[in-house]
């Protein structure tokens, strides 16, 4: 059973033409803004002075997308890497990361104040990662053991006061079932968002539909997201079936490449927004219930203005 709130309300309200969320934060800090992220992970930004006018900014420029588009905003936590396994590598026990997971959480709620007079809504979401790579699946998944594994982090989001777990890049049903179960047990409202290949296919082989139906069965998430491919990969993995009904956002990348290319690769490839934003187009086309428009590897607030015909964004 989905729990109502203000995000599912937001979501089913036509007079908005959506939610904006923002672009691939990590690719963004590290290749243009020459940030250090160990691990990948943006996390420790929140727990610097420096850090926090940083990401202020990054969310600065997205703000005025959503206001040019008239659409709501979405602000997601820096926290796909604060998981215990993740956090761990950069020094930090349970209790740090519990902490920082809540300081991030608090960070974007301080922001929805300061933005509130510049779009008609503001949704902080606290964002999750997968428990090992991005781009492969785990052996033996276990619905169980991700339950158990994210618990720590989804609980100190929920305490902390996010509107709504995301949990993106995921690469099994099962451990989407295990996020939903975590994220029930936390009294939050939660999304999943799995990552496909070239063909559409999550890296363990499963179908996109398949993976929403399997989900669906053990433990259904108020609403699904795609992230972390290209339009066209998308496109290829939607068979007109109504599951895609349950997709209500996605965030894209920039780049044609494949996962393996992305990760062998040694400089960023950007695409062209305004061909992504084409494509994006198409793929919207596909999905009727499509309501949170973002980007991930590659794109900036360029690409993410491009896709809500924004044309440059405004300042």
């Amino acid at each position: 059973m989905t729990i109502a709130s203000p995000i599912l309300r937001a979501l089913g309200d036509t007079s908005l033409p959506g939610l904006v969320t923002d672009g691939g934060l990590e690719t963004d800090l590290v290749f243009h803004h020459g940030a250090d992220l160990p691990e990948f992970a943006a996390f420790p930004l929140v727990e610097e002075h420096r850090g926090r006018e940083l990401l202020t900014t990054y969310y600065d420029g997205y703000v005025r997308v959503a206001r040019a588009a008239g659409a709501g905003l979405m602000l997601e936590t820096p926290t796909w890497r604060a998981n215990p396994d993740w956090s761990a590598r950069l020094g930090y026990d349970l209790d740090a990361t519990r902490r920082v997971n809540a300081d991030a959480v608090g960070m974007l709620r301080d922001l929805r104040h300061r933005y509130a007079d510049d779009v008609p809504t503001v949704f902080v979401s606290g964002m999750v990662g997968p428990r090992e790579d991005g781009y492969v699946a785990p052996t033996d998944p276990d619905p169980e053991e991700a339950r158990d594994y994210h618990a720590t982090q989804i609980r100190a989001l929920a305490d902390a006061g996010a509107d709504v777990v995301t949990a993106l890049t995921l690469t099994t049903a099962a451990e989407a079932t295990g996020v939903v179960l975590a994220a029930r047990e936390a009294g939050v409202p939660v999304a999943v968002s799995f990552t496909v290949e070239t063909d559409g296919r999550l890296p363990d082989g499963t179908s996109l539909a398949g993976a929403v139906a399997d989900v669906d069965a053990a433990a259904p998430p108020d609403y699904y997201l795609v992230n972390c491919a290209h339009p066209t990969h998308v496109i290829r993995g939607l068979d007109g079936g109504p599951w895609s009904h349950r997709i209500r956002g996605t965030r894209v990348n920039a780049s044609t490449m494949s996962h393996a290319e992305l990760e062998a690769a040694e400089v960023l490839d950007e695409g062209d927004p305004a061909r992504l934003a084409t494509e994006q187009a198409l793929l919207s086309q596909r999905l009727p219930e499509l309501r949170i428009v973002g980007g991930c590897c590659g794109t900036d607030v360029r690409h993410v203005a491009a896709m809500w015909g924004v044309s440059s964004p405004p300042s």
